[in-house]
């Protein structure tokens, strides 16, 4: 075939391939959109990264290609109407589907550029559909109506990313204003009886202080799945102020404190699962939309319309056009309501519909959609992809060999994407891990007594595990330190007591050794990777320092030892004098202050070590959720979710942290006016 030909045939390809692309796209992007809230893989990040971007771009493209062909001859091809009808499908295309409208938070900020995408889009669909009219054609009236469709299509893309940015969801949480009681015309009144004679006296009665503390019921209570999933929607609508940074109040503490404390763990952590998921569907899909009386006109009007200009264009004589392009309008067509009909369904099975089918008393319907949710989402099903990052420092150190790749990766300032992808690995949340954070959240939640400890509790890192164990004296220092100081000496010590000669006799521990060392391993890949959502301080070039002067200690023998002799490398060194008054404090390595801390733990017993070891880690890890702010929350909802989310969400339930910042509310003056 000579190029001449296969230009040809290209040319008359090329705009088929692109829309059937563009529906292909759609048809990825709806099957994938929320897989990646439960699922870290990067494979399947980037795939689905790279089919959002290319759906806009080749659906724009297609349009600039319909245009560019029309002003080129006029006629662009041997059907000119039908091919101009592609356009609005080009519309429906852009207005993207309902489960992912955008990829992350940020995406919903760019909001304004998506509107004067629709605007121009809309211009260019139009003018293309407006040049086959003056060639006539029997396609108008369908054509108006997948206008409408795609029109409102984008349109409801537009809407919800902007009812998704921070701004919009601030406004829309943010309570009315208060302007408080009168006091102008208060003390009009109190005036006016002094100068008549009046003997005018104020009493003020200070509002009645919100009771923080709360009475328990039964321990481990067990609650019905319906019920937590209503429970979870309920706390939702209040929860959610902590993602734009609100407060609460203590009557919100209070009422979920009732709620939670009594709860077994995994039903507690299904809860905040299910707000969490929740709260992924206000930001990256149209759930805000579809489920308002206004969205459900409008998808009932998308897909009235599609169904009609189906109808019109199937009655209509085609024989005037290719074959080919008749059945590319047809898999359009076809597309485009199975994508509509397969995004109701989703609709309206989904736990937004069971909770409004209960609101409104329409019990037989909540209970079948209930069934068939239980059915295809059952309750031990994660909502998101419960893993934890794992990332090692004596591990990187020993690895951490310099190679050509790892040497060209350091040179165009790619060496963190080069150490997150070869030394971090994922490790599954386990049900003694959770139960551990949870039982330390209730515990610390119970001893709240008034403002003052609840205040005093917020801030403990480590410091409040040691003193009701009893061993503050000896490593308080330790937890005194920065934040991100704290995090390395205690990675590194519990790393050092884990791979000691005497791990055998801990394991007796049951889970207690290994879950202390994820949480360990988890809170450096925070430090490291994800400094963002700790108070990390110089976290980056503390844990720099640390590295460079343990790769430094290791290379001392003829070859790098494995990770247990480089334990006992570290433990044979004696600590009697501290670091910093040999090195300075020009380095900010804590190498050797942490084989002191793991020297000194290393002396208790074996069980005693180990719960120690494990409250300090829980503890840190719920200081370290609630220091975060709720946008940075927000932003791993889209990657598989984060374990310090999960935290933080339960740690505001169980009523500690900085959410709730409300101690009194108006005081109550009494004017009393005797003769």
């Amino acid at each position: 075939m000579r190029f001449s030909e296969t230009k040809t045939l290209w040319n008359e390809w090329e705009i088929r391939v692109l829309v059937l692309a563009s529906l292909f796209l759609q048809l990825f992007l709806i099957s994938l959109g929320g897989v990646r809230k439960r699922n870290v893989s990067a494979t399947i990040g980037l795939l689905l990264w790279l089919f959002y971007l290319m759906a806009d771009s080749i659906a724009i493209y297609a349009l600039g290609y319909l245009s560019h062909n029309q002003d080129m001859s006029g006629v662009p091809d041997n059907n000119p109407h039908l091919r101009a009808f592609w356009a609005p499908f080009l519309l429906l295309h852009l207005g993207g589907q309902d489960t992912i409208t955008s990829f992350a938070i940020e995406d919903n900020e760019l909001w304004t550029r998506q509107l004067l995408n629709l605007g121009s889009q809309i211009v260019l669909a139009v003018y293309v559909f407006s040049k086959s009219l003056l060639l006539g054609t029997t396609l108008l009236v369908p054509g108006i109506l997948m206008f409408v469709a795609g029109i409102v299509k984008y349109g409801e893309r537009v809407w919800s990313l902007k009812s998704a940015s921070m701004d919009s969801l601030r406004n829309s949480m943010v309570t009315p204003p208060d302007p408080g009681p009168n006091y102008a015309k208060f003390m009009e009144v109190y005036s006016s009886s002094k100068a008549a004679g009046l003997n005018a006296d104020i009493i003020v009665e200070g509002e009645r202080p919100p009771d923080v503390a709360v009475t328990v019921g039964g321990e481990d209570e067990r609650v019905e799945y319906s019920r937590l999933v209503s429970e979870a929607h309920g706390f939702f609508k209040t929860f959610r102020r902590l993602v734009v940074n609100l407060i609460l109040s203590f009557q919100d503490r209070t009422k979920s404190q009732s709620f939670f404390l009594p709860l077994r763990p995994e039903q507690a952590y299904k809860v905040v699962e299910l707000e969490l998921s929740l709260l992924y569907d206000i930001l990256h899909t149209k759930a805000a939309l579809i489920r308002t009386v206004c969205g459900r006109l409008l998808r009932c009007t998308t897909v009235l319309s599609t169904l009609a200009a189906l109808v019109l264009f199937t009655v209509r004589d085609k024989d005037r056009y290719d074959r080919i392009d008749v059945l590319v309008t047809y898999v359009l067509f076809g597309g485009a309501l199975g994508l509509e009909i397969y995004a109701s369904g989703l609709i309206l099975f989904s736990y937004w519909t069971y909770v409004e089918a209960e609101r409104f008393k329409c019990r037989w319907f909540a209970r079948a959609t209930f069934v068939i949710l239980k059915f295809f989402r059952p309750e031990k099903r994660h909502r998101w992809s419960n893993l934890m990052a794992q990332y090692n420092l004596i591990t990187y150190c020993l690895r951490d060999q310099p190679t050509c790749l790892s040497s060209l990766a350091s040179f165009v300032g790619a060496k963190q994407y080069w150490d997150k992808f070869w030394y971090t690995e994922q490790a599954g949340v386990s049900p003694e891990l959770k139960e551990l954070i949870f039982r330390e959240l209730k515990n610390k939640a119970k001893s709240i007594e008034d403002v003052e400890s609840y205040r005093r509790f917020g801030e403990h890192r480590g410091q409040w595990a040691l003193q009701r164990k009893g061993y503050y004296k000896e490593f308080g220092w330790s937890v005194e330190a920065e934040f991100d100081e704290s995090i390395l000496l205690w990675h590194i010590a519990t790393d050092l007591c884990f791979n000691d000669n005497d791990v055998a006799d801990a394991s007796s521990l049951s889970h207690l050794p290994a879950t202390s060392r994820a949480i360990s391993n988890y809170m450096l890949f925070l430090l490291v990777m994800r400094p963002y959502m700790l108070t990390a301080g110089i976290g980056q070039i503390r844990f720099g320092d640390t590295c460079a002067e343990a790769k430094n200690f290791f290379l001392q023998g003829q070859k790098a030892p494995d990770e247990r002799g480089a334990t006992k490398m570290i433990l044979d060194v004696k600590t009697e004098i501290a670091p910093t008054r040999v090195k300075g404090d020009r380095s900010k390595s804590v190498l050797f202050d942490a084989c002191r801390l793991a020297k000194g733990l290393t002396e208790l017993p074996a069980h005693k070590r180990w719960k120690l070891i494990g409250v300090v880690w829980a503890e840190m890890l719920c200081y370290a959720a609630s220091k975060c702010r709720g946008n940075f929350h927000a932003k791993q909802l889209s990657m598989g979710g984060e374990l310090l989310t999960v935290v933080w969400l339960l740690t505001a339930h169980m009523g500690i942290g900085e959410q709730y910042r409300v101690e009194a509310g108006h005081a109550r003056a009494k004017l009393i006016v005797e003769n």
